[in-house]
C-alpha cells in the first residue's frame, strides 16, 4: 500500500509541475496519505516466563491475564483513572434493596468473528463457572454472590444476587462467546490459543511457545479499532535479554524492567522511560500448611511454619526497607498490607506495624516459642531437626535473586538456615499452588476495587486436593477474616467499607502468611521513534504496560500516523520551480529517500 500511494502522490505531483511550471507549486509533507503509513504496523512487545494458560477461566499468572484483558471484556469496565465505565454493557441500574442488577447491552456490540454479543453469552459464562468447579480457578469467587442470571431479551441482562454487595457484579469478570465456548466437551481443558473470538480490542491469532503469541485487530472492537493491525509477543529468555532488544529495535516497548534495567535506558536515543505508579505489591510469601478444601494437607512445606509465631519472626527478620532502597533503588513505596498506596481509598496506612524489622524481637519470639539454637547456630524445631527452609523465585525476575542475597543472611542471624532456588515461572506458579514451598517470592496485580483479592483469603478459596479448584492467594484459613470479607462485600457506605478492607489486610498481615514487602513503581520503556505517548493509567502518573484494561496498547499510535518526519528526515513546505526538470530530480531525489527509509523501519 506504501508504494502504490507513493507512485499516486508522484503522479500527481508530475502533473502539477507540467501544470504550473515556472510557477510555485505547493508540495505536501512527505507522505499525504497519513492513514496508509500505519498499515502492516505490530505493536512488539517481549514475553517474558511461561503462559500458564489463554483459557480465562483457568489463567492466573500476570503473563496470560495482561494478554487475555485485551481479548474479553466484563460488563463493565475500568477506565483510564481506574473509573467504573462501559463494557459490554452501556449502562446498569440497581434494585432499591441492591440484589437485583440489569444491565443493558447496545444491539451493535460484535464479537470479532461478526456475531453479535447478546445477554446470552453472559447467562453461559455465569452459569458456567457457577456450574462447574474446574472453571472456577480464575474467577470463582466473583460468581459466589450471584443467586441467578437470566436475558429478559437478547440486550437485557437479569442478574439477582444473595445479598447486596458494594462491588459492581459485572466488573472484573470476562464475558465468554457462547458460540464458541459451549461447543467445548471441557471447556476447562480448551487450549484457547489459535483464531479465537473475543470482544476487546485485540484477539490472539496464533499461540507457540517457541514463537509467542499474535494477536489481531478486533475490527468489530465497539470503541474503533486499533491504529495498529497487531500485537506480536515475543518470547525472550529474561528481561537483560528483552533491554537488549528493545536497544536494538527488535521490540517496541518493555515493562517489568528491574530499577538498573531502567536507569541504563535513560539517555538511549529513540527510547522514552516511564516510571509509573505501580498497583502490583511484591512479597514473600510463608507455606502455613497449605490445605484441601477437605482439611487435607497438600505439598512438601515444612511442618514448622504451621506455627504461627515461627512465621511472625521470620517477617520480623526481614528489613523490607533496605530491600527497597538497595533491590529496588527506591523506585517505590514502603509496603503494609496488599493494597498499594495507588488506592488511597482502601490503602492501609500506618506507620505502626506489629511486625516491623526488628531482629532482637524475632530472637526473643523464638526463644520464648522454644526453637533452642544448635552449636552451629541454627535452632531445631519441636521434633529436634534443625530449622532449614527453602526460598524459591523465579530465575526470569534479577530482583529475586538480589532479595534472596539479602534474606539468606538475615534469617540465619535468627537461627535459621535458608538455601534459595530460582526455577521458571511455570514451575514457581505449579509448586506455589500445590503447596510445593517453604518460602517464595510472590506478588499480585491488584484492580482498583479489592474485593476479588480479599476473596482469595478466604477458607472457601482453598483448592481441591488435586491442587486445582479455586485460587488460593497462599493458603491461608481464618474465620475472622472471613467474616470482615463478607462484611466489607455487602457494606455500601464508602467510608465504612473502607475501614473494613484495612482491618481484613491486618488479619493477613498478622497470619504471617505474606510479608508484602513494597509497591514497585511500573518500570517500562518504548521506542518512541516509532509510537507516539501512550495512554497511561491513571492518565497522570499512572502505568502503559500491566492496565487493568486495554487501554494503554489500545492508544499505541505509529509516529507515522500523523507526521512521517521520523520517516523521511525533513518535510518540503514549498519549492519554487522554474523548470519541469528541476521538480523531477527532486522526485526522483525524495522517491529513494522514502524507499530507504521504508527499508529501515520496515517489522
Amino acid at each position: 500500500m506504501k508504494s502504490i500511494t507513493t507512485k499516486r502522490w508522484a503522479a500527481g505531483l508530475i502533473a502539477a509541475a507540467v501544470a504550473l511550471a515556472p510557477a510555485a507549486v505547493s508540495l505536501p509533507a512527505a507522505a499525504a496519505d497519513s492513514s496508509s503509513s500505519s498499515q502492516g504496523t505490530n505493536l512488539k512487545l517481549a514475553l517474558i516466563g511461561d503462559i500458564d494458560s489463554l483459557n480465562p477461566f483457568v489463567s492466573i499468572t500476570a503473563q496470560g491475564t495482561n494478554i487475555l484483558v485485551l481479548q474479553y471484556q466484563n460488563l463493565v469496565s475500568w477506565g483510564t483513572d481506574n473509573q467504573v465505565v462501559p463494557g459490554l454493557a452501556d449502562k446498569w441500574t440497581t434494585s432499591p434493596d441492591g440484589k437485583v442488577w440489569t444491565f443493558d447491552l447496545p444491539a451493535d456490540r460484535k464479537w470479532s468473528d461478526g456475531e453479535p454479543i447478546t445477554a446470552n453469552d453472559a447467562v453461559w459464562t455465569f452459569n458456567a463457572i457457577k456450574g462447574n468447579e474446574k472453571l472456577k480457578q480464575a474467577n470463582g469467587a466473583l460468581v459466589e454472590n450471584v443467586k441467578s442470571v437470566e436475558a429478559k431479551d437478547a440486550q437485557t441482562l437479569v442478574m439477582t444476587l444473595n445479598a447486596a454487595q458494594a462491588p459492581n457484579p459485572g466488573g472484573d469478570l470476562p464475558i465468554m462467546p457462547e458460540h464458541v465456548w459451549s461447543k467445548q466437551a471441557d471447556p476447562a481443558s480448551y487450549a484457547n490459543d489459535k483464531d479465537t473470538v473475543g470482544s476487546g480490542p485485540f484477539v490472539i491469532s496464533s499461540y507457540d511457545k517457541a514463537a509467542g503469541v499474535t494477536m489481531k485487530a478486533n475490527p468489530y472492537y465497539w470503541k474503533g479499532k486499533a491504529k495498529i493491525d497487531g500485537i506480536i509477543w515475543a518470547p525472550y529468555q529474561n528481561s537483560d535479554a528483552a533491554v537488549q532488544a528493545l536497544k536494538n529495535g527488535e521490540i517496541d516497548i518493555a515493562g517489568g524492567l528491574t530499577p538498573a534495567q531502567f536507569q541504563s535506558l535513560k539517555d538511549q536515543p529513540h527510547i522514552t522511560t516511564n516510571a509509573g505508579q505501580g498497583r502490583r505489591y511484591s512479597a514473600v510469601g510463608i507455606n502455613p500448611g497449605t490445605k484441601a478444601k477437605t482439611g487435607k494437607l497438600l505439598g512438601d512445606g515444612n511442618p514448622a511454619l504451621q506455627d504461627v509465631n515461627l512465621r511472625k519472626a521470620i517477617v520480623m527478620a526481614i528489613d523490607n526497607k533496605t530491600l527497597l532502597e538497595k533491590v529496588l533503588q527506591g523506585l517505590g513505596d514502603q509496603a503494609t498490607g496488599e493494597i498499594p498506596s495507588a488506592y488511597p481509598l482502601y490503602h492501609w496506612d500506618t506507620t505502626d506495624l506489629p511486625l516491623k524489622f526488628d531482629p532482637a524481637a524475632a530472637n526473643k519470639l523464638l526463644d520464648e516459642s522454644g526453637y533452642t539454637k544448635g552449636a552451629d547456630g541454627i535452632r531445631l524445631d519441636k521434633t529436634g531437626k534443625p530449622l532449614n527452609l527453602r526460598l524459591l523465585g523465579r530465575n526470569t525476575d534479577p530482583t529475586h535473586q538480589q532479595m534472596a542475597d539479602y534474606i539468606k543472611p538475615w534469617l540465619k542471624n535468627i537461627g535459621i538456615n535458608v538455601t534459595t532456588t530460582m526455577k521458571s515461572s511455570g514451575q514457581v506458579g505449579e509448586d506455589s499452588a500445590k503447596g510445593n514451598f517453604d518460602l517464595y517470592f510472590t506478588g499480585w496485580g491488584i484492580g482498583p476495587d479489592p474485593d476479588y483479592q480479599l476473596s482469595i483469603n478466604q477458607c472457601s478459596s482453598l483448592p481441591d486436593e488435586d491442587g486445582s479448584g479455586n485460587t488460593t492467594e497462599n493458603a491461608m484459613c481464618d474465620p475472622k477474616f472471613d467474616a470482615l470479607y463478607k462484611q466489607q462485600h455487602a457494606e455500601l457506605d464508602q467510608a465504612k467499607r473502607s475501614e473494613l478492607v484495612k482491618q481484613a489486610q491486618s488479619i493477613i498481615y498478622n497470619n504471617a502468611v505474606n510479608d508484602v514487602i513494597y509497591y514497585a513503581n511500573s518500570l517500562e520503556a518504548y521506542r518512541s521513534d516509532r509510537f507516539q505517548p501512550f495512554t497511561t493509567q491513571p492518565e497522570k502518573g499512572g502505568v502503559i504496560t500491566g492496565q487493568n484494561g486495554p487501554w494503554g496498547y489500545y492508544s499505541a499510535t505509529p509516529v507515522s500516523s500523523n507526521t512521517t518526519a521520523v520517516d523521511t528526515g525533513f518535510s518540503w513546505v514549498w519549492v519554487i520551480v522554474p523548470a519541469i526538470v528541476v521538480v523531477l530530480a527532486a522526485l526522483a531525489f525524495l522517491l529513494l529517500r522514502r524507499r530507504s527509509a521504508s527499508a529501515d523501519n520496515r517489522e
